[in-house]
C-alpha cells in the first residue's frame, strides 16, 4: 500500500510539472500558440483556465496523498516503542524543572482513631 502510493504521488508530481511548464507566466500558455485572439469558435481561450484547475486539483492531490502517506506510516508505527528519534529523546529525558516524586517504601501508615487525634483548642476566645 505504501508503495503504491509513492509510485502515484511521483506520477502526480511529474504531471503537476509537466501542467506548469505548460503555461506562460504571462497568460500565454497554450492559449497564445493556438492562436491567441478573444473570439475563437472552439473555446482555445479556456485552456489557460484548463491549466489552472489542473495545476490546483494535481497541488492538492498531492498533499492529500502525502499526508495519508504520513497517517498509514503513524499508523504502522503506532505499536513501536518510539516512532521517532525526538519522541525516544522526551522518553529518556526527565523534565528539568519537575522534582521527582518520592518513592513511597512505607505502606503501614494508617488513619488514627479518634482518640489519638487531639483536641482543638479555640484561640479566638481566649482572653
Amino acid at each position: 500500500m505504501y508503495i503504491a502510493l509513492i509510485s502515484i504521488i511521483v506520477f502526480i508530481c511529474v504531471l503537476l510539472i509537466l501542467v506548469v511548464l505548460a503555461q506562460n507566466p504571462k497568460g500565454g500558455g497554450l492559449s497564445s500558440q493556438f492562436g491567441g485572439s478573444t473570439s475563437q469558435l472552439m473555446g482555445v481561450k479556456r485552456t489557460g483556465d484548463l491549466l489552472e484547475k489542473l495545476t490546483w486539483g494535481f497541488a492538492i492531490a498531492l498533499v492529500v496523498l502525502t499526508l495519508g502517506t504520513h497517517m498509514l506510516v503513524g499508523s504502522a508505527n503506532e505499536t513501536s516503542v518510539g516512532s521517532s528519534v525526538n519522541e525516544q529523546r522526551a522518553r529518556q529525558s526527565a523534565l528539568p524543572g519537575a522534582p521527582a516524586a518520592p518513592a513511597i517504601s512505607d505502606t503501614t501508615a494508617a488513619i488514627p482513631d479518634a482518640a489519638e487525634i487531639p483536641t482543638m483548642i479555640d484561640t479566638a476566645n481566649n482572653q
